[in-house]
Formats: C-alpha cells, sequence, structure tokens
C-alpha cells in the first residue's frame, strides 16, 4: 500500500494526491511517529552528543511540520468544506504536540544533560548557537515553570493556534461572501476595459448579466481606484472594511480572547507583556524599542504627510468637485492625481507587463545578480492546474531549490500574496565535514511556494499585470531567494521561520528595487505585441511617481505598526473595553481625518491575528530602512554587479539564522543601519503605495 501522500520525503511533493480523505490520516500518523520518536530521545542511555539530542529533536519536528504544512498550505490555496474540516480534526493533536515540546520535563531535563557535556562546551559556530538559542527556547517557553504553569502555557498556545485558525477561516468566507453585480452600464464610467471585460467574464461564470465584482484584490483595487461612480465606491470600501466584522464570519470576540490568552502567555513566561515577549530575539529587542521606531519615523514623516493631504483636498476640490474626501474617495482622488501630476496611467503601463515576461524577468535578475538560473519543470504534480513548478540551479547547475507558482485568485484561496517555505533542506555530508564558518559542501535542495493573487487573463489572452503586483512578485521571489540559497549547517538555524522577523523582509523588499530601475525594467518589461520596451515618457512618469504619496503610504503602513504594538503592550483585557474601538483612536492622527479610522478593518487584520506578524508588524518599516540603506550599496557599484550580489548572498541569503542579524547587516554593509536612508527614499524619491490594504 503506497505511503500516505502528507509523510512524502519526496524532493516533488505529491500535491496531486493530497486529499481531505488522506489528510487526517497523514498528519495523525506523522504526530503519532514523532511521539515515538521523542519517547526514545528521551529515554535515550546513551551518551549524550549533539546528533542524538539536539538533531534527534530537530529530525521529528521538520518531520511532523512538513506534514502538517502540506495540510496548511493546501488550505491556504485550495480550500473547501472536506478539507478544511479534516484540517480542523488534526490541528487540537498537532497543537497539542509543538505546544508540549518546550515544555517537556524530560525533554529538557535531555538538552540540560547534553549542554553539560564536554562536546557541548567544546562547541563553535552555528553549533554552538543554537544550543544556546534552543536553551533560550526552552526557557522562554516556561520549560522551569512549575508543572501547573507548565501546562497553562500549553493550553493557552494550543488555543491560540486554533483560535488564529479560525480567524484565517472568518476572512476567508466573509471575503467570498460580498459580491457587487452592476447592471447599468453607466455605472462603470471611469473603469479601464480590461477591468470591465474581468467583471464581465465573473458575471457570466455565475449565469448573471452585467459585471460582477468582488473583495479580491484584483477586482477591488482597480475598482476603487478608476470607479467614478461614488456610491458604488462606499459600497466596496465598506464591504471591504467591515469583512469579518458581524454576522457569521464575526472575529470581533476572536480578536479579544486573542489578546487575552497572548497577555496571560506572556506573563506566565515573566515578561511584561506580549510584545516582549516576541520581541527579546529580534534586532529591535522590546516592545518599548520598538515602539520608539514606530514614533520617531512617524514624526519624521508627519510634515511631508500633512503637506500630501493638503494637496489632495485641494485637487479634489479643484479638480473633481469634491467638497470633501471620504474614505471610499481617498484610492479615487489620489489616483486621478497621480495621472494628472505625472501624466502617469498605470493601466498604459500594463501592456509592457505580461506575466510570462515578468517572470522571465525575476529569473533574469536572480541569475544575473545572485547565479541562479531557473528551469520550467514538466508534469509536476500540483494542487491546481493553475501552477507552475520550476527548479532552481547554483552556478555548476546543481539544483538548490523548487518553486511552485499559484499566481491567480480564486474563491478556495485566501487573499494576498505570500512566500510558503515548505521544505528545508539540509547538508548532505557526514557530520562535522562542514567547515569551521558552518557551511556544509551540499545540500539538499529546498522547497518553496509563492502564492499571488494578480490579474488573471481573459480568455486567450496573456495575463497583463499592474507595477504594483509586478513588485508584489519580486518581493515574493525575494523571500524564495532567501529560502533556497541558505546553507546553514543546522537546518533549524537555516529555515526561515528561525530568522529574526525584522531581518526576514530584507531580501524580499530589496528585489523590488528592480522593478523602478530603467535598467531592470528592460529586462522584462516589453510590449506586448510589439516587443517594445517602455517608452522613455512612460517611464519617466512612473519613476517620477515613485516618490508620490510616499508620506501617506508610510502613514498608513506606521498606523498599523502602531495599532499592532499598543494592542499588546498597552491594552489591558482584563479592563475590559473594544480594541475595535481602541485600535481606531490610535490610528486617527495616522489619517487624513481622524474617521477614517472608523472601521472595522482589525477584524480582517490577518497579518497580526492569524499571519505571525503579531507585535511584529513594524518590521516591514524596520526592513524598508534596511532595504533602503543595502539598495544604496547596488547603486553605488552596479544594481547588475556580480561581486556585489554574490557579497550578499554570502552575508545575508545563505545565512538563515547562523549569526545574529545586526552581524549580517554589518558585514554587508561595513557598519550600522542608516535610518535617514528610509526617509531619502521613500519621501525624497520613495515607494508608492496609494494606501488602501497593508503590504
Amino acid at each position: 500500500m503506497d505511503e500516505n501522500p502528507y509523510l512524502s520525503r519526496d524532493v516533488r511533493p505529491p500535491f496531486d494526491r493530497m486529499s481531505a480523505g488522506s489528510l487526517a490520516a497523514g498528519v495523525n500518523e506523522a504526530v503519532e511517529r514523532a511521539e515515538r520518536e521523542l519517547e526514545a530521545l528521551v529515554a535515550l542511555r546513551a551518551p549524550r552528543t549533539f546528533d542524538n539530542t539536539l538533531g534527534a529533536l530537530d529530525d521529528l519536528i521538520e518531520r511532523v511540520s512538513r506534514a502538517f504544512g502540506f495540510a496548511r498550505h493546501l488550505t491556504q490555496v485550495n480550500s473547501s468544506p472536506e478539507l478544511r474540516k479534516a484540517y480542523n480534526e488534526v490541528l487540537p493533536s498537532y497543537s497539542a504536540f509543538m505546544a508540549k515540546l518546550p515544555t517537556h520535563p524530560g525533554l529538557w531535563r535531555a538538552v540540560q544533560a547534553y549542554a553539560e557535556t564536554d562536546e557541548a562546551r567544546a562547541l563553535d559556530g552555528v553549533r554552538e548557537r543554537h544550543l544556546r538559542k534552543t536553551v533560550q527556547e526552552f526557557r522562554r517557553a516556561g520549560a522551569e515553570l512549575p508543572a501547573a504553569e507548565r501546562e497553562r502555557a500549553q493550553e493557552l498556545r494550543i488555543e491560540l493556534t486554533q483560535l488564529s485558525t479560525r480567524f484565517s477561516e472568518n476572512v476567508l468566507d466573509a471575503t467570498n461572501a460580498f459580491e457587487m453585480i452592476i447592471r447599468d452600464e453607466a455605472e462603470l464610467a471611469g473603469l479601464p476595459a480590461s477591468v470591465v471585460a474581468r467583471a464581465r467574464a465573473a458575471a457570466e461564470a455565475r449565469g448573471e448579466e452585467g459585471w460582477r465584482f468582488t473583495l479580491q484584490a484584483p477586482s477591488y483595487r482597480p475598482f476603487m481606484k478608476f470607479a467614478a461612480e461614488r456610491e458604488r465606491r462606499r459600497q466596496m470600501y465598506e464591504a471591504y472594511s467591515d469583512r469579518a466584522a458581524g454576522g457569521d464570519h464575526d472575529n470581533r470576540p476572536i480578536i479579544g480572547r486573542i489578546l487575552a490568552a497572548r497577555r496571560e502567555l506572556a506573563r506566565l513566561l515573566g515578561f511584561d507583556d506580549f510584545a516582549d515577549l516576541i520581541l527579546e530575539d529580534r534586532m529591535l529587542k522590546s516592545g518599548a524599542e520598538a515602539q520608539a521606531f514606530e514614533r520617531d519615523l512617524a514624526a519624521r514623516t508627519l510634515p511631508h504627510f500633512r503637506k500630501e493631504v493638503a494637496d489632495l483636498e485641494r485637487f479634489a476640490r479643484d479638480e473633481l468637485g469634491l467638497a470633501s474626501i471620504e474614505p471610499w474617495d481617498l484610492a479615487y482622488v489620489s489616483e486621478a492625481m497621480r495621472r494628472q501630476r505625472y501624466a502617469f496611467d498605470e493601466e498604459a503601463l500594463r501592456p509592457y507587463l505580461p506575466l510570462d515576461s515578468v517572470l522571465e524577468g525575476i529569473f533574469s535578475v536572480a541569475e544575473r545578480l545572485f547565479g541562479v538560473r531557473v528551469e520550467p519543470v514538466a508534469d509536476a504534480p500540483t494542487w491546481h492546474d493553475d501552477v507552475s513548478v520550476y527548479d532552481l540551479l547554483d552556478d555548476g547547475g546543481v539544483q538548490v531549490g523548487s518553486v511552485y507558482l499559484d499566481l491567480y485568485p480564486r474563491e478556495s484561496k485566501r487573499d494576498g500574496a505570500w512566500m510558503n517555505p515548505m521544505v528545508t533542506g539540509g547538508p548532505v555530508v557526514a557530520a562535522g565535514a562542514a567547515g569551521g564558518d558552518g557551511q556544509a559542501t551540499a545540500f539538499a535542495p529546498h522547497v518553496g511556494a509563492i502564492a499571488a493573487n494578480v490579474t488573471p487573463p481573459a480568455e486567450g489572452e496573456r495575463a497583463l499585470l499592474t507595477h504594483d503586483e509586478v513588485t508584489t512578485l519580486f518581493h515574493e521571489f525575494g523571500h524564495l531567494l532567501h529560502h533556497v540559497l541558505g546553507k546553514v549547517e543546522v537546518p533549524a538555524r537555516g529555515s526561515l521561520g528561525s530568522v529574526a522577523w525584522d531581518f526576514v523582509e530584507l531580501p524580499s523588499q530589496l528585489m523590488e528595487n528592480w522593478c523602478w530601475e530603467r535598467e531592470g525594467l528592460d529586462l522584462f518589461a516589453r510590449h506586448e505585441d510589439t516587443g517594445e520596451p517602455v517608452p522613455e515618457d512612460l517611464y519617466r512618469a512612473l519613476a517620477g511617481s515613485r516618490a508620490f504619496l510616499g508620506a501617506s503610504s508610510q502613514m498608513r503602513q506606521l498606523s498599523l505598526g502602531t495599532v499592532d504594538l499598543a494592542l499588546h503592550v498597552d491594552y489591558d483585557p482584563d479592563v475590559g473595553g473594544d480594541p475595535i474601538a481602541f485600535g481606531q483612536h490610535l490610528m486617527e492622527p495616522f489619517n487624513l481625518r481622524p474617521e477614517f479610522a472608523h472601521t472595522q478593518f482589525l477584524a480582517s487584520f490577518s497579518h497580526i491575528f492569524a499571519g505571525g506578524y503579531a507585535s511584529g508588524y513594524y518590521s516591514y518599516k524596520w526592513s524598508e530602512v534596511l532595504d533602503a540603506d543595502v539598495f544604496s550599496r547596488f547603486q553605488a557599484e552596479g544594481i547588475f554587479n556580480r561581486e556585489t550580489g554574490r557579497a550578499f548572498v554570502d552575508a545575508v541569503l545563505a545565512r538563515g539564522d547562523s549569526e545574529d542579524p545586526e552581524v549580517l547587516f554589518r558585514r554587508f554593509m561595513g557598519r550600522d543601519p542608516d535610518p535617514e536612508a528610509l526617509i531619502r527614499r521613500n519621501i525624497g524619491a520613495g515607494a508608492e503605495r496609494i494606501p488602501d490594504t497593508p503590504s
């Protein structure tokens, strides 16, 4: 009988056989195997070594996490009632197993026993770091707590995992529950022909007359930017902003319980608040330090933001006849002002950005800069017909990884874009064969998936993207390169999950820069019919608009980082009060007018309630500081300078969590980060993103 597909160790996982019917059996078997391996590790009577203690622990965690990771991934990209039911059946047992590991008394004794051996005392490099961080993780998890408190910590972790899953499911269901059917063609005024055509096709697919619009990004975002019908924009905006804030998909009570459980867990573990627990091991070491960073950057940005607001209000009044900008007008007014000021229409750029060409451009940047060749794979098993598979090879033709690209929206798939590191490869040489720098000579391939929701193609045509969608794909491919180029002797320290979250965004945000440079764009931005590059006047309009509303975009991101930290530092669940109202009040100063903050947005803020960014949303802005600074070296030495690219691979991409991030940064830049780099770029010549959703 064939092995359950969720237990596969193949380089090409059998995604086509991973059904709802086999999910529970596969994950449950993985948990049972891990339980047996844990018992054997704890009961071991042989002398403790790195391999039979820490190595064995890492191996059992990796195997059970891989099986569960496949299941979680499929619920994100190809959900169904049956798959969701099976996933929720195994979630408690998996969560309970993972939650008990760092508080397991026998396992803690085994780790302590190894730490006291002569071998452990002689460790150096990444192995010494892994032992030290493993001990630290046990202590941070409550291994030294009394039994009752350890059990309570474990209960809280299990509950938080389940609450996050429910939160995510509610957002997906609430997003899919809304549709707006327009039957009067006059209400389509202002919308680009491509948007109208997709809406018509969406309606026909449902057997509807007219045009169908949804809250999925390729439908929602262009509608809010271009639709002249103000009342329809209001309907779309309110539906989006109030997702999962009532009815059958209400996340409001879940938010309160998540915040209370996080605070209780932090205090059980000896921390003042959840932010201090989370940030102790990151570049910014505490909630207070992260809040200080947010306040400082907001103060630097505020004068520029006020000027942008005045300009927007003047334009809306004088050019559009709007006496007052409402929240559902913001993207529309911003886009109209950008078109007038820079003669830039993002839809005019779309024909130059076919998806297949964009992917070729991404692959070309990876090869020219980092020595990574990308080759298509035929007939690899996938979870959906939309998915394509590629292998990544190094300069010597050795496969370093594979990537699965799943780029179009569908109702079975969650919103947004992300890179999922599904398999972290490890050294395939004998233990101890690595050099003193922690590098191994050969590694099993890493496997990752990039999921996105970019504009799908009309029937029989190529998919044409917006520039923002292009930067999104470059961003996620930066995460993938960080994953597949890792060469760390200890896989647990090579995993992206072990990299400090306020550093892990550096490679992804750095990659976005090549979308703005003429030399980078010319690699892939070619007209779908003529093959001509982007005309100089259109490129100048794009480049000139880069700083447009840079302060507004920055304030939007700072508002989200500020409310995230405040909910985990200042908000007291024991006192009561509506956390959404608490967040609305905090976000008022960051908005065009205070009432712009009065939405139910937190009910769908998956980043902090279901996506791992709790107390860490500031990481986007902190990583932008690092990215703006790092790119200055590429600009100075040549954006396709292979030596500079190789230096970045060696200093950052290959290193995972083998050293502290500040050490890796200094190794590449020769100094500490310059905070002014972000202000110079985002406002002086900064990244433009019309504020509508968190990035």
